[in-house]
């Protein structure tokens, strides 16, 4: 029983957090909803009622450039009837008051503040009963426009349901407010709150909208969802996992049988005729070189010395891959001889081998062996040597698919804590995504025509010298190949 639950309670868990975070996102994405709908609907609002607001202004604009009226004919009165917002339409001549002896003082005040701003000015404002005046003065006649401001509400384009809506708005000027709609209270929850001034300059009025948002309000039917959804998607990956974890049991027994030990004698004999063609083809190479040497006249034969020698080693590299390869297949536990070996020289012998394949391909290296102290490895002679040729050949592929002009190759060599660090990087077009974790991945090769075994015995290689080999795309492209190596103890090198 305790061990079901130490090995459920880690998926009741993951379910838990995942039903958290994706109920948070979801929440928070509703929210976001709400909010953006609120400002939208308010801003519309506003619009609308500062379009009402300015409408008033050209009113009065318009009567002030109109001629006088002969006679007893006052065009303005007309107002009423064609505006239900306008209650009351008044006009002073230059010489005379207002008609409305109770208010003249106010009206006066703002006309004179009207000339003064060249604009309207607002009167008698009575916001909690919606109500106020606004002045014009002009010549010969000045205006007073007595308006019911709840009226001037655009109610048939309100993007709100002034009854149902949970927004809160309200007109608001000198601690006075009109409310217009109003709104849903909540106790608890989220707070929105806009305010934004009509954009008319004489009635100064600020548009305050107010939303309470409360628990109930949040989609708790999308998160119950997302709930059973991750539920249901983690039942299925541990169903996936006890049978990867059966499949890997059965794997492993296999794999200690008679079959498994053929398939690896099968990829060693692949590995050995891919590791065997360099080697061989550098033997070739210097043969020939040495017998065109000795047939000059006179024969250049301190030349040719260097070329046979050259081919000498080659060829007992080739016999050392024939050899620790054979002694893997006869005694698989046995490894090949570890000894301290300068991880500079071991670079630098494989560049020296292959830099009649850099000219060819037209690749500029960049390596400096003194830049650092001699960094010493434990490791076996062929195989460093084999995985240092092989990297470097794999990014001379590599660059085939660019321009030569733009053609780089950068190894470098360092230290990390107990291990030395070989770093190889070109920039090429690097590594696609879907080809990144299957890189070392016996018979996967990313060019037409590999073999797939160079990256994978490279692999197997450093870690049978208990080091490592990783791979990752280089900034701004191509890629780096890094192999780490154990460093010599210092006891060892006393």
């Amino acid at each position: 029983m305790k061990q079901w639950l130490r090995t459920q309670g880690g998926w009741w868990l993951a379910w838990l957090a995942l039903t958290a975070v994706g109920a948070v996102w979801i929440a928070r994405a509703e929210l976001a909803q709400m909010h953006q709908d609120f400002e939208t609907d308010v801003r519309i609002a506003h619009r609308l009622m500062s379009q009402q607001m300015v409408q008033y202004d050209a009113v009065l604009a318009t009567l002030a450039l109109l001629e006088p009226s002969t006679g007893a004919d006052h065009p303005e009165q007309r107002l009423p009837s064609v505006y239900s917002s306008i209650l009351r339409v008044q006009r002073r001549d230059r010489d005379e008051p207002w008609p409305d002896g109770a208010q003249a003082a106010v009206l006066a005040a703002a006309e004179a503040r009207s000339r003064g701003q060249q604009r309207a000015d607002l009167a008698m404002l009575d916001l909690a009963h919606g109500r106020y005046v606004l002045v014009i003065g002009a010549t010969p006649f000045s205006y007073a426009l007595d308006i019911d401001l709840a009226g001037s509400v655009p109610w048939r384009d309100w993007p709100m349901n002034p009854q149902r809506s949970p927004v809160r708005l309200s007109l608001q000027r000198d601690g006075q407010q009109l409310v217009l709609q109003p709104g849903v209270p909540a106790r608890n929850g989220w707070r929105f709150d806009l305010t934004k001034a009509l954009a008319s300059p004489s009635q100064p009025f600020d548009l305050v909208a107010e939303r309470q948002v409360g628990w109930g309000e949040l989609p708790w039917r999308g998160i119950a969802g997302f709930a059973v959804a991750m539920a249901a998607l983690l039942a299925g990956l541990w169903a996936a996992q006890r049978q990867r974890v059966a499949r890997r049991r059965a794997e492993e027994l296999l794999r200690l049988g008679q079959v498994a030990r053929l398939n690896a004698l099968g990829e060693l004999s692949a590995g050995l005729a891919h590791e065997l063609n360099q080697p061989l083809t550098a033997v070739l190479a210097n043969a020939q070189a040495a017998r065109r040497l000795l047939d000059d006249e006179p024969p250049d034969l301190a030349t040719a010395r260097e070329a046979m020698g050259q081919a000498v080693e080659q060829a007992r590299r080739a016999a050392g891959v024939v050899g620790r390869l054979r002694r893997v297949i006869e005694r698989p536990e046995a490894g090949g001889d570890m000894k301290p070996l300068v991880l500079q020289e071991v670079v630098r012998s494989a560049m020296h081998l292959l830099a009649p394949e850099f000219a060819k391909h037209t690749v500029a290296t960049q390596f400096d062996a003194t830049a650092q102290a001699p960094v010493r490895v434990q490791a076996e002679a062929v195989a460093l040597e084999q995985i240092v040729h092989n990297l470097l050949m794999n990014a001379v592929q590599a660059l085939e698919l660019v321009p030569a002009a733009e053609r780089r190759l950068v190894v470098s060599v360092g230290r990390n804590g107990q291990e030395g660090v070989l770093t190889v990087t070109d920039n090429g077009r690097g590594i696609a995504p879907e080809a990144l974790p299957r890189l070392f991945e016996p018979f996967f090769s990313t060019r037409e025509g590999g073999l797939g075994l160079g990256l994978s015995l490279s692999e197997t290689l450093a870690s049978g010298m208990g080091g490592s080999l990783s791979a990752a795309n280089a900034q701004p492209r191509g890629a780096r190949f890094t192999l780490l190596l154990p460093l010599v103890a210092v006891a060892a090198t006393n």
